[in-house]
């Protein structure tokens, strides 16, 4: 079915008519918009707004307007707030269904479409790096004109796989909560044990070496396409999202090098941000490099890590978790003028020492946890399958050549 077009703004409240009041005290809420979900702070400060900014709600969407977030894709559907709240920003849209005429979970879809992406990208203005989407060109973006009644069915068999992938990102989490449980009950267990090892991390590793970066485009000497996972990718690439990891090219013996296999260990030593410290990892598993269509890599502000005989990569991968939780890791942060976080990374793997239990301990661990990463590793993948198959029907159902 071929759906007449009408103004974007004619869906929606753009801005909502709840925007912020000269003097008015609003929530100052950190926040980092994300694909399927919106992450702030709820220990707020309150500020009187003075600039540009908006309420939001519940069913609201947030909407990323500048240079690269925008290019990104992050967009959110707000979720889970107690309250309606302020944003001292004029970095995002709120975009508010309109009152019997959309649907919020259908507004949110839509917006994520190149119907509504494409334009606002195109309409960018303002100094490099900085580019903003023009307003009154996202406003008249001509989008379909689908009935209330079509709206909802539509984001209704959209946000049915987004309910599957939400639910296998709770099993991912406790699963990961059920394997660092059992290692700090296996470590508690073997404290007094006199006969347990101890050893320099550096002496367990049977190879690490820093992370690259490439080119964007193939060209003379960069011939090899990998993925590049940063330290800001960790993250999502825990729950199985590589969407958002960047796709380069290579010089071969970089990549000879530097190309992950399944026991593997990216390691953050640089990066970082206020209340972010570096030191967070990702342990490689087979379904996780099977997403990819070409080899991956870790990025130059990262660690390849990789285990030798001495400790399995589970065993070393949660010790890595536990110290980073209890803190002995960030001791070795060291911060620069500029705000970038680096990591002493050479002296921390030659100055902490892994707990290493008897052989027979070890095993006996392993055989609890592998199944649980294994299970993990599958749910992720069932996750990146889940999101290709929604964003596939996405557009068809938006243009009209499948209807519901």
């Amino acid at each position: 079915m071929k759906w007449e077009k009408i103004p974007f703004s004619e869906l929606v409240e753009f801005p909502p008519k709840v925007s912020l009041e000269k003097n008015e005290l609003y929530d100052n809420i950190p926040m980092d918009v994300v694909d399927g979900g919106i992450k702030y702070v709820q220990e707020i400060n309150q500020r009187v707004y003075t600039g540009g900014g908006a309420k939001f709600a519940n069913g609201d969407t947030i909407f990323a307007r500048i240079t690269p977030c925008l290019e990104n894709g992050k967009i959110s559907k707000v979720k889970g707030l107690e309250k309606e709240v302020g944003f001292g920003s004029t970095e995002f849209f709120v975009f508010r269904a309109k009152e019997n005429i959309s649907d919020p979970d259908f507004i949110y879809y839509l917006a994520k479409t190149d119907l509504v992406r494409q334009p606002a990208i195109k309409s960018m203005v303002g100094a490099s790096g900085r580019q903003r989407a023009d307003k009154g060109v996202v406003e008249q973006i001509k989008v379909p004109k689908i009935p209330l009644p079509t709206q909802c069915k539509m984001a209704s068999t959209l946000s049915a796989y987004d309910d599957l992938i939400e639910n296998n990102l709770k099993r991912i989490k406790l699963l990961e909560e059920k394997a660092e449980l059992q290692y700090k009950e296996l470590m508690q267990e073997i404290s007094n044990d006199k006969i347990n090892r101890k050893e320099y991390i550096k002496d367990c590793l049977a190879f690490y070496i820093g992370g690259g970066w490439g080119e964007e485009e193939y060209k003379e000497g960069f011939t090899e396409p990998a993925y590049v996972i940063r330290g800001t990718d960790i993250p999502d690439a825990k729950k199985g999202e590589i969407g958002r990891i960047p796709f380069r090219y290579h010089k071969e013996s970089n990549l000879a090098s530097r190309k992950m296999q399944e026991g593997d260990i990216v390691f953050e030593v640089s990066g970082g941000s206020k209340g972010q410290s570096v030191g967070r990892s990702l342990m490689i598993t087979d379904k996780f490099l099977t997403q990819f269509k070409h080899s991956a890599m870790c990025a130059s502000f990262c660690k390849l890590l990789r285990p030798n005989e001495t400790v399995a990569s589970e065993f070393f991968y949660l010790y890595l978790l536990a110290n980073y939780e209890n803190g002995v890791i960030t001791q070795y942060e060291k911060h620069s003028a500029s705000n970038i976080v680096n990591y002493g990374f050479e002296e921390f793997i030659g100055e902490q020492k892994i707990t290493i239990p008897k052989d027979s301990e070890l095993r006996s661990f392993i055989e609890q946890v592998k199944p649980i990463f294994t299970l993990i590793s599958t749910l992720g993948e069932q996750n990146a399958k889940l999101r290709e198959a929604r964003d596939i029907l996405l557009p068809r159902l938006m243009s009209g050549e499948i209807e519901v």
